[in-house]
């Protein structure tokens, strides 16, 4: 019998669907049957699939951490990306994530448009991945969030979408974040973080994604969010999910649809991820509540710019 999961809540979550993916495309095939032909099938009889034992032959993640035999494919391709002090201007620093290849942006395929190149160039792509037993390999083998040094940086986001307002999927979107005092959140945002990636890859942020059926997921728009962020700074850390599109407050039909949504995702946010009550008020000293500005307002720097709070 397969052993109990070990794994967080939100890990099973994040493959619910995989699994039935899974099975459904690992039959388990009779020898006998297949070199006989089946001969006690009538013509045209359809062979029942034997789903129990399907299941008894398909080993993952959850059942078997190192002899797994089915992968949990994620919705989409991830990337991970680092930055930190130590990395500014050498080519193959030692960072954090030492196991790994880690590559320039200016190497990567497609780059983005020359005014973000400049600060741009120092961050490190870490690896790709686009399963579930992937992600947990990476995320086993790189430095936490607390033990990071000052000013240090993991970016994860979709494949293709570099980690900057320029690119194409980010610069009409803007970032849901909150920033936690050091001293009082160096136990928790660990897990914070960890559970952050995991809504993000389980595609689980997006209500409209989230609440997607079988029968509606090819239909179902594209995800909202494109990337998560944890920052570490002198005196607190910051957690950001960026999204692809931002509220303009234009008070039209679609402009208020759009707000609800990313609303929704801020909400999920503040209690389902991070832990927080939904009333619950965080504005303290170097803390934030769980605030929502578009790219071209955050570069406003607060002039004029139109915040959402949940």
């Amino acid at each position: 019998m397969a052993s109990a999961s070990t794994l967080p809540g939100p890990a099973l979550q994040a493959s619910k669907a995989a699994l039935s993916a899974a099975l459904a495309e690992n039959h388990v095939k009779d020898p006998q049957n297949e070199q006989n032909g089946d001969e006690s099938l009538e013509p045209g009889e359809i062979d029942e699939v034997d789903m129990q034992q399907q299941a008894e032959n398909i080993r993952t993640v959850f059942n078997d951490p190192q002899n797994f035999n089915v992968k949990h494919p994620l919705f989409s391709a991830w990337t991970l990306w680092f930055d930190s002090p130590a990395t500014k201007g050498r080519n193959m620093p030692q960072t954090p994530m030492t196991a790994f290849p880690q590559t320039p942006l200016a190497q990567t395929p497609g780059g983005i448009a020359s005014a973000a190149q400049g600060w741009m160039e120092d961050i490190k792509r870490v690896i790709s991945f686009d399963s579930v037993e992937e992600f947990w390999g990476l995320y086993n083998n790189i430095v936490p969030p607390s033990n990071l040094p000052q000013r240090a940086n993991y970016y994860l986001f979709k494949e293709g979408i570099i980690p900057a307002w320029e690119d194409d999927a980010n610069k009409n979107g803007g970032k849901w974040s909150i920033q936690l005092p050091k001293d009082k959140n160096r136990a928790n945002v660990d897990k914070m973080w960890l559970y952050t990636m995991l809504a993000a890859i389980g595609e689980t942020f997006d209500p409209i994604l989230a609440n997607a059926t079988p029968e509606n997921e090819e239909d179902a728009p594209q995800s909202m969010i494109t990337g998560v962020i944890v920052s570490t700074r002198p005196q607190f850390y910051r957690l950001s999910i960026w999204t692809r599109t931002a509220p303009q407050s234009t008070g039209t039909d679609d402009d208020n649809e759009l707000r609800e949504r990313v609303e929704a995702i801020g909400r999920h946010f503040k209690v389902n991820v991070l832990g927080y009550a939904g009333n619950a008020k965080l504005q303290a000293p170097l803390a934030t509540e769980v605030e929502f500005l578009s790219h071209k307002d955050s570069d406003k720097k607060g002039k004029n710019a139109k915040k959402i709070v949940v």
